[in-house]
């Protein structure tokens, strides 16, 4: 299955699980899973939250920013992935000077 981003639309949510800034997204869910290519601009963050049954696996494509998983700060960049377990607490945090652009999948 080949999933379309580029007719999906582009939604900003500000405040991201109480980020900082907005959280821009192009989610598709097919009722058990959600596929989503994200943007976090300069400063922005997706906020502090613990997985409960599920988990979220982060491809980052382009810039730079950090992952803090269960209190222990993560540099990433451009082709790593971040790995949040279910029961286990993360965010991401773009702390550059450019977009932080990732894949990413909560099963």
């Amino acid at each position: 299955m080949k999933i379309p981003f580029d007719t999906i639309e582009e939604t900003a949510i500000p405040s991201f699980k109480g980020g900082q800034k907005q959280y821009n997204v192009k989610i598709f869910f097919d009722g058990k899973a959600r596929i989503m290519k994200g943007r976090l601009v300069p400063g922005a963050s997706i906020g502090t939250h613990t997985h409960e049954g599920n988990c979220e696996v982060i491809f980052i494509t382009s810039g730079t920013g950090k992952a803090i998983f269960d209190g222990q700060e993560i540099a990433l960049s451009a082709g790593d992935v971040h790995y949040c377990p279910e029961g286990h607490t993360h965010c991401l945090i773009n702390n550059s000077d450019e977009d932080l652009v990732f894949s990413a999948v909560v099963a």
